[in-house]
Formats: structure tokens, sequence, C-alpha cells
């Protein structure tokens, strides 16, 4: 009964998401000329696509956001034909695909991955639906798929995906766990893994990928004018649907750490997760617009993903001092913070926004900051064919991140990640804000761990605020005292 009830709980998410994706191909459809559209689809499913390749630059807006609608609207009905639960892990998706289907997937790239991993299934006897999520973000490494099929052959791009699809599931379940909830993009840290070893392959057998960089600039007031639209209609829906409640529901939202697995859908009403998509959409477009970036289909395609993570650990207290932290850090090591590497990290480096949450704004700042440098270099050896680059980068900075901060701050240690990968995904009881993850162990009088928790150092539980007696510790820390 309690199944039934939170699926009719969350039953309308996959409607919406099915008119998003309508919404998608209309706005494309409005772009130009159907034959023009047509052309940009074909050039779009005939390019390597390796990051970046921003399909608004090689096909036209029309096209791009086709394509976009078109995946969401695929990866809806694959997930309502799986039965998939619907929850804050199923929002996730829906947004890595449309926002990802603007730069790097399309509607012929996703299918072998998807095919691999249903062969997994199979042989490990096992229903397809409690892998569907993972083999749709698997599809990050779409890229293969297409580099096989353009550069050498469509039947080996099949196989490649195949084989992508086939391995990941044992892969991001290992890895999910060994960031402790700190990345919330687990899988792009996986999909880097699994690239890290195909990539080295395809040189040992003189294959040469390489990066790419299509990237659009021009469109900030068309697109920007429609995410405006966007984001404002989400909280306005939002305030709509829970007059005098959604903005102090919000409020507690705020004040929940962020850290994975934090599913807004199952611990809040629809109407403060709108009102925290839209804010944090607004957001996103802010800090491309004030740093002179350029709004396209890569930087939209990180607006879309933090959009969906707004459902699942983002809001405007922890994203912000991350982004924070790839400011400072593009202003300090003579990158330009225009370049496509640091616009893009600006935004998805909001996948260490945990950090934030759990340990505090200046450590968000901190997470920020090393990230902006990672994410440089760690994607250099992957020659573009992982698009959650940002993904493995955060994996990288959250695994040596967080137990040095786990060590030198006992009294605001996390508890461990316990939660299984695959079990998240099924959820869907409602739950109460307390059981969110991201609360931390109180020392106790004898030094060690005791089973009372409490919420992060904070003025706001997340983390955003800092009390004034914990500046010691920080000072502390920063003065490389062990406590």
């Amino acid at each position: 009964m309690a199944h039934l009830t939170a699926r009719r709980r969350n039953g309308a998410l996959m409607p919406a998401s099915a008119l998003f994706g309508m919404a998608l191909i209309l706005f494309g459809l409005c772009q130009g000329p159907p034959e023009q559209i047509l052309s940009g689809l074909r050039t779009i499913v005939t390019m390597e696509d390796v990051l970046i390749t921003d399909y608004i630059a090689v096909a036209g807006l029309g096209a791009a956001f086709v394509n976009a609608g078109l995946v969401t609207l695929i990866s809806v009905a694959i997930l309502w034909l799986l039965d998939d639960t619907p929850n804050g892990a199923t929002m996730v998706t829906i947004g890595l695909m449309s926002g990802f289907a603007l730069f790097g997937k399309n509607i012929a790239n996703i299918w072998p991955i998807l095919g691999g991993t249903a062969l997994y299934a199979l042989v490990q006897k096992e229903a397809l639906s409690r892998h569907v999520n993972v083999a749709l973000r698997t599809t990050a490494l779409s890229p293969v798929v297409s580099f096989m099929a353009v550069r050498f052959h469509p039947w080996l791009g099949v196989a490649a995906g195949l084989l992508v699809g086939f391995v990941m599931p044992p892969v991001a379940e290992h890895a999910h766990r060994v960031q402790n909830g700190m990345n919330l993009y687990s899988l792009g840290f996986s999909c880097g893994l699994v690239a890290m070893m195909l990539v080295p392959a395809f040189k040992a057998f003189g294959l040469e990928p390489q990066s790419a960089h299509h990237w659009s600039t021009g469109n900030n007031r068309t697109l920007g004018l429609a995410l405006a639209v966007l984001c404002l209609g989400f909280i306005g829906l939002g305030l709509i649907r829970e007059p005098g409640r959604a903005l102090k529901k919000y409020w507690a939202l705020l004040r929940t750490s962020g850290r994975a697995p934090s599913d807004y859908i199952r611990t809040f009403t629809p109407g403060p997760v709108l009102v925290n998509m839209g804010v944090d959409g607004l957001i996103a477009t802010g800090y491309i617009v004030f740093t002179g970036g350029d709004l396209n289909g890569a930087t939209i395609g990180a607006i879309f993903t933090i959009i969906g993570f707004s459902g699942y650990g983002k809001h405007a207290f922890n994203i912000l001092p991350v982004m924070g932290g790839v400011l400072l850090g593009s202003l300090a090591n003579h990158v330009d913070p225009n370049s496509s590497s640091l616009q893009l990290a600006g935004l998805f480096g909001t996948t260490l926004a945990p950090f934030a949450g759990v340990f505090g704004w200046p450590f968000g700042v901190l997470a920020g900051l090393l990230h902006s440098s990672v994410v440089l270099q760690a994607g250099l050896p992957l020659e573009g064919m992982n698009l959650y680059n940002n993904g493995f980068s955060g994996g990288l900075v959250a695994i040596v991140l967080y137990p040095i901060l786990t060590s030198l701050v006992k009294r605001r240690r996390p508890v461990l990640m316990e939660e299984d990968l695959f079990a998240m995904f099924d959820e869907d009881a409602p739950q109460s804000p307390d059981e969110l993850p991201g609360r931390e162990r109180q020392p106790g009088a004898d030094g060690r761990t005791d089973d009372k928790t409490r919420q992060g150092p904070a003025l706001c539980r997340g983390g955003f605020f800092l009390r004034f007696r914990d500046w010691p510790v920080i000072i502390s820390l920063y003065n490389g005292q062990h406590i």
C-alpha cells in the first residue's frame, strides 16, 4: 500500500517530463524550417560527438533542441515501459538525458549502451528495471559509440556500446560507495574509469581519438529569455500548487546537506521542489550571464543537469559556495574564466555541493577551488570520450578531500556511505527531512564517536552559515593543527 501511495504521489513526474520533452521539440521547430532541422539532425548523428561538440554550433538551434526533445521522450518512454519508480533519481536521469542531448547524446548513439546493460541484466537474471537508470546515465560514454561507428564501421560502434553498457553496472556500484555521497555525479566518475581503460586500448591498436571544441556563441538573448521563462514558470507553479506553504518548505529544503542520496521528491511535496528547480536554474543561468559566458548547447546542458539535481541534492545554499570556489580558482590559475572548460566547471562543479552542505560553506569554496584545477587536467587522458568529465574530476576531488576533512575535523565527521546504488533507484516511500543523509557524528566525552548525531555546524542545517564557535576549528585546520 505504501508503494502504491508513493507511486500516486510522484505519478505526475513522468507526464511532466514528457511535456518537457515536447516543449523542447516545439522550441526547436520554431528555430528554423523543417528541411534545415532534418539536415541538422543528420549532421548530429554522423558526428563523433566527443567533448566538446555543441550541437547548436554544428547543427543549429532547431536541430539541437529537437534532438534533445526526442532523447527526452525516448528516456521517459523507456522508464515508463520498465515501470521505473518515480523519485528524485528519475528526475536526475531526465535532466541528464535532456541536457547532454544538446552536446553529445543523440537519437542514434545511446541505443547500443542501453542494449549492453539489458544484456547484463539478462545474464544476471535480474529485472532490467533495476538497471534502467544506470543504463541511461551510462550513455555518458556515447562518444565511444559514435567514434567507432563514424571513424571505422557502424557495427564496431554497436559492439563498443554493448561492451560499455555490459560492464558499467558493477563498476558503478563499487565506485558509488567509495565517493561517500560527496560527488553527486557518481556515474561520471565510474564512466571516467571505464574511459581510462578504453582510450589507451584504442591508442594501442592504432586508433587516435581526439577531443573536439565546437562552441557556439551569440545566442545569449534568445536562450537566456527561454531559460528565464522556464525557471520562473517552475517557481510560479510551485507557489501555485502550495500557496503559503511552498516557501516555508523550501526553507526546510535549504537546510539539508545535499549529500547523496538526498531524494527531495520523496522528502518534500512538489511545491518546494519546483521552487528549488526554478531558483537553481536562475542561479546557473545568472552565473553564465554575469561572468560573460555563453549560453549554448553545452552550458544549457549543464543548467538542465542542475535543474534535474534540484530534486536530488542541490539547492542555492550548497551550490553557490562551489561556484564561488571555481570562479576564485579561475582567477588564480591564470586561465580565462570565460574559457569553455571553466564555464562548464562553474556549473558542473556543483557536483561537489555536499561539501558545502555537510562541512560548511568554506569547504564548498575549497572543493570548487580544487575542482577548477583538477578538471582542466583530469579529462585529458580521456580524449573527450566521457561526457561527464566534471563528474570524473569531482569523484577524484571527493575521494581525496573527504577523508582529509573527516580526519582533521572529527567533530563534524559525516557517516560513511552504506546505501546500495540500485536500491536508491527503487525507493519511493515518503521520508522526513531528518532521515536525509549528511548528519554528523558527535564525539563523546571520551573522544570516541557515539551513536548520537547532529546536523552540520551551521545556522542552516546544511552548513551554509558557520556558527561563531566553529571558526576556531576552521582556523586551526588552515594552520595545519589536528583537532
